[in-house]
């Protein structure tokens, strides 16, 4: 026998819009999407993701002669790279 719980969640007006909108797009009913997002979001699955590590690299250098950082169009140059 299946089991449901009935209860109250307060969203703001501008998210219900985007989740209906969502719903209508899928075919699918606002209990269906709500359903699948939050057992996604409490999945143990998710939790084993390995969260995302960027390990930045520095180097100790010199500003050359005649760049200017706040010129995009001219580090591009620079660089001699196509934009």
């Amino acid at each position: 026998m299946l089991s449901h719980m009935r209860t109250t969640v307060v969203l703001d007006d501008a998210l219900m819009k985007k989740v209906k909108l969502f719903a209508a797009g899928k075919k699918k009913t606002l209990t269906e999407v709500f359903t699948e997002a939050l057992t996604r979001e409490v999945s143990e699955d998710r939790k084993k993701l390995k969260t995302f590590h960027l390990e930045l690299i520095t180097v100790s250098g010199r500003m050359r002669p005649g760049i200017d950082l706040s010129d995009r169009d001219s580090l591009y140059d620079a660089m001699g790279e196509d934009r």
